[in-house]
């Protein structure tokens, strides 16, 4: 039978296990937020002809890195101190690769922003706007997968595999677009240039919203559904 201070000591155990799996969610949930500002600010930055916003963008990626090496150095912690199994060792792990992901889409971020700038020291073109779609398609396939993550939402988490498909045919579409632009247009080709590899940071994104999905998924189910998709939970 356990001793009085036996009992105290595995509460208190448990007590700071519980909080140190909430605050890696928190922190998950809080980089996710930071990586959705800079990718606005740095697409209105360029939309908008604002190089502050680029800027903003650029110098706000430094605090998304920052926070990703606490979620790692804090999941570590979690791991070698409490061996959590099942679900919390899921909670634990996805956490780490989420925020993997979710850095990377804040380095998007910061390639549009500094390409972006760049297009600001030339001239507008008229068809910038055919990117527009592309990003509202990728910045709403961003917010729902931290949305399903916040609240494991695996209904909302599934319908990005369908929505990644859209989001690829108007990447397609784009790149066809300003590679003929630049044929037509060579006073602008490197502004057709800059705005091709934005299409591609876009797509990147909506790459890293798919992979955020397939964690969450994994959380609740305990099922990998990556390079298969929602058909793994068929089986």
């Amino acid at each position: 039978m356990a001793s009085e201070s036996e009992s105290t000591d595995l509460r208190h155990s448990l007590g700071n296990f519980e909080e140190a799996l909430r605050e890696s969610r928190s922190l998950v949930i809080k980089m996710g937020s930071l990586a959705q500002q800079n990718l606005t600010n740095a697409m209105n930055g360029l939309l908008q002809r604002d190089e502050d916003l680029c800027n903003d963008a650029i110098a706000e990626d430094e605090e998304v890195n920052a926070i990703e090496r606490s979620i790692d150095q804090g999941g570590m912690e979690i791991l070698m101190r409490f061996n959590p199994v099942a679900t919390d060792l899921r909670s634990v792990l996805a956490a780490m690769k989420i925020a993997n992901n979710i850095e990377r889409i804040s380095d998007q971020a910061e390639n549009i922003a500094r390409r972006a700038r760049k297009i600001l020291k030339k001239k507008e073109v008229e068809d910038i706007r055919l990117i527009e779609p592309i990003y509202d398609a990728a910045t709403a396939m961003l917010q729902d997968a931290a949305k399903a993550y916040a609240e494991s939402d695996t209904e909302l988490a599934l319908t990005l595999f369908e929505r990644d498909k859209h989001l690829n045919k108007l990447h397609r579409k784009a790149i066809k677009h300003y590679t003929q632009a630049m044929e037509a247009d060579t006073e602008n080709i490197k502004t057709y240039l800059h705005l091709i590899f934005i299409v591609r940071c876009l797509e990147r994104i909506g790459d890293h919203s798919v992979n955020i999905c397939e964690e969450a998924v994994y959380i609740t189910h305990g099922t990998s559904i990556k390079h298969v998709g929602p058909s793994a939970l068929e089986s």
